[in-house]
């Protein structure tokens, strides 16, 4: 008898169509009990819709927000790593700029002709790669020629692809050949596309005897890591 009133309560809420979650919560009664007081009435159509959109709208709400904290988690789970993997690399030297750019030149230059090309669409390995020829092998930036590589469907906006190859290669318009627009077919067009910069190809002027001699910085590490005893130095 003690929870009469509560009992009464619990099925009037369930007639307007309350949840049995809902009842439990709001008359403090657990939900099996509520459940039991309430198993004669039946809702109408309406009121099992609207719960159903109720339940429905709290999944969603529930998703969203188990999305958000998973996104929030995985950006400090990055932004961790990403803080210890500066501070190992730290400050380069000399010969590590050297070793990356001749590395770098190993992976993305062109090492069939006898010139020395390069050609990267990412900006941070470009302007390593200009770093390194001019820290590493004293070539100034008079020497430099650019061509921009891009698909032909971003010539309308090509004048501001140009100028950001210009402004973050620090290397004048003038030096800056004719653009080679590619006609590959692509099927979809993101929301950024005007950010797309395409490619840029870095050509060292009178390089003949500078490919030869970066071929030869390759051929060292090659037999140095033939040699070396890399395996004798414990991680960090």
């Amino acid at each position: 008898m003690a929870k009469f009133k509560e009992k009464i309560l619990a099925q009037k809420l369930r007639h307007q169509g309350k949840s049995v979650k809902a009842i439990a919560k709001f008359v403090n009664i657990s939900k099996s009990t509520v459940s039991r007081w309430c198993s004669n009435i039946l809702l109408s159509e309406t009121q099992k819709e609207n719960l159903l959109k109720n339940n429905l709208l709290k999944i969603k709400k529930g998703s969203i927000v188990a999305s958000e904290n998973k996104k929030k988690e995985r950006i400090n789970r990055v932004n961790f790593y990403k803080n210890i993997g500066i501070n190992k690399v730290g400050e380069l030297s000399f010969r590590e700029l050297f070793l990356i750019g001749s590395a770098l030149y190993w992976a993305e230059g062109d090492k069939k002709q006898r010139r020395v090309v390069f050609i990267n669409s990412d900006p941070e390995m470009v302007t390593l790669f200009i770093r390194w020829l001019n820290i590493c092998l004293k070539i100034p930036k008079d020497r430099l020629y650019c061509r921009v590589e891009i698909n032909q469907i971003h010539q309308e906006h090509f004048s501001d692809v140009q100028n950001y190859w210009v402004t973050l290669t620090n290397i004048p318009l003038a030096q800056f050949r004719q653009p080679s627009f590619k006609k590959s077919k692509i099927n979809k067009i993101y929301q950024n596309n005007q950010n797309y910069h395409g490619s840029l190809q870095i050509t060292v002027s009178k390089g003949t005897n500078l490919n030869y001699e970066i071929l030869g910085y390759i051929d060292g590490i090659v037999e140095s890591n033939k040699h070396d005893k890399i395996g004798n130095y414990k991680a960090g």
